[in-house]
């Protein structure tokens, strides 16, 4: 390390502990490495742990995906890894990337990078770097930008990496204007790092996306999807959320989000949104069971997005939002299909923002079970999320009004969970099906089975289960009634 990246004296604590981290780390995978670095060596090439890896074995994190950086050229390390690698493949060979699996580890070996970008996409067009500070240079953030030469484990920090992570900031390689200039999707990843590591961002990098937040516009949607996605399931996605909306960045591709910054004044009171929707977000968080999901997630970040287009206030003063649910499902609907999200994660998402608001008023008494066998069948698959996210939507700071909520969703669980178990809710279906239908009326299939069918799941879900013949006569009412029969 250069003196200029030295450590101050009051890091050399916490940097001890990240080298003991880095060596326990590479320790589990030099086996690998340092035969694959003996390889390249043989043959004539360099061979370097690098990137987010080096990152991840500092924070005693490492995985068993491996990052490497090679001065060799994809046919070159095609020939190095052939007889040693126990599979290869190519799917990264146009930006200079081969990947290989190996003892249980997977890597991918990119030759040395010295990238430019589209001007209209800003999509990485490759060109091969020479030397690994040039490819170091060129990395997004400093805490990316470090390596470790192999096999002879010797450590690269030309850009104070290993200090920035000591202090928990992010901070560019080379000035943030040039970096995001490069690529303006580096921005949106400096937010994601601060979700996924609990990191700052360095008040120069803070200040640069907020200058260059429209150039964000020329990134494709996929890409700012990906990050996007990866923030949002991020240890702390409120820290990356906020910077999203600090700099502007959220406006040019989430505009409901910076939306919710609804303006309070004295004669129209009302819970600030923004800060309601950042805590409801977090409360989801604390419900998964296990890692991170997306879908509850992202219902919770936009449960309420049809406010600011629903808002009005009364005569009396007082704000309202109706029907908020239904605006908020539409908007969310256009929103992720705009950022190129796939059909059936945009339809449960839209789903939970729609039905979010369907527990309220359960507690006044005035749900039948026809009213609690309807809101499971409308939820579907979606009942146990649903669930979460009408819990965490209670952000109110009045005890006694929270408890009343929790015991009324409590009675309502134990209310389906009883009636699921009479019933089989899971599985609302009319008593009759298909077959049985056009027997009945004596008709093909069509258009008059499916509404038939339509019909007889009315009455499942109004009355509950009917037997054989009450249904057969709830069909043959109905067949009357429609004129199909006399």
């Amino acid at each position: 390390m250069s003196e200029a990246s030295a450590p101050h004296a009051a890091d050399r604590r916490e940097l001890t502990a990240a080298q003991r981290n880095a060596v326990a780390e590479l320790l589990r995978v030099s086996p690998v490495a340092d035969e694959l670095g003996r390889r390249f060596v043989r043959a004539g090439h360099e061979l370097h742990l690098v990137g987010g890896s080096v990152r991840d074995a500092l924070l005693g994190r490492l995985g068993d995906d491996l990052d490497f950086c090679t001065d060799a050229h994809p046919d070159e390390t095609l020939r190095i890894l052939k007889g040693w690698a126990e599979s290869i493949w190519e799917t990264g060979r146009e930006f200079g990337t081969i990947g290989a699996q190996r003892g249980g580890l997977q890597l991918e070996i990119t030759t040395f990078r010295a990238e430019s970008y589209d001007q209209v996409s800003r999509n990485p067009v490759v060109v091969y770097g020479t030397s690994l500070d040039e490819d170091l240079k060129r990395r997004d953030f400093t805490i990316n930008a470090m390596a470790v030469s192999l096999p002879e484990h010797r450590f690269t920090d030309p850009h104070g990496g290993l200090e920035d992570l000591s202090a928990k900031v992010i901070r560019t390689p080379s000035t943030p204007g040039e970096s995001f200039g490069d690529d303006p999707l580096r921005m949106l990843r400096a937010a994601r790092f601060a979700a996924q590591l609990r990191f700052a961002v360095h008040p120069d990098v803070h200040r640069a996306m907020t200058e260059m937040a429209a150039d964000l516009d020329r990134i494709t949607a996929e890409r700012i999807r990906d990050e996007f996605t990866k923030l949002l399931c991020g240890a702390d996605p409120i820290a990356g959320l906020r910077l999203l909306v600090d700099t502007g960045l959220a406006e040019r591709f989430l505009p409901e989000l910076t939306g919710l910054k609804l303006e309070i004044d004295e004669h129209a009171q009302h819970k600030d949104v923004y800060e309601h929707t950042l805590t409801v977000v977090e409360n989801a968080v604390s419900y998964e069971e296990e890692g991170c999901d997306f879908i509850l997630r992202m219902a919770a970040l936009l449960h309420d997005a049809g406010k600011p287009a629903t808002k009005a206030v009364g005569p009396d003063g007082r704000v309202s939002f109706h029907h908020h649910e239904v605006v908020g499902a539409r908007l969310t609907k256009a929103r992720m299909k705009a950022m190129r999200y796939p059909k059936d994660v945009t339809a449960k998402v839209t789903a939970l923002v729609a039905l979010h608001l369907r527990f309220y008023g359960y507690g006044r008494g005035e749900w039948t079970d026809s009213a609690v066998r309807r809101y499971v069948a409308d939820a579907g698959d979606l009942l146990p999320r649903l669930h979460k996210l009408t819990r965490s939507d209670c952000t109110t700071r009045n005890r006694r009004k929270a408890a009343q909520l929790a015991a009324d969703y409590d009675a309502l669980e134990e209310r389906i969970a009883r009636i699921e178990a009479e019933e089989d809710l899971a599985r609302v279906r009319p008593d009759l099906d298909g077959n049985a239908i056009m027997e009945l009326l004596g008709v093909p299939p069509g258009p008059v089975v499916g509404r038939a069918w339509k019909h007889l799941k009315e009455q499942r879900l109004e009355h509950g289960p009917l037997d054989r013949d009450a249904a057969e006569v709830e069909l043959l009412r109905w067949a009357r009634a429609e004129g199909l029969i006399t």
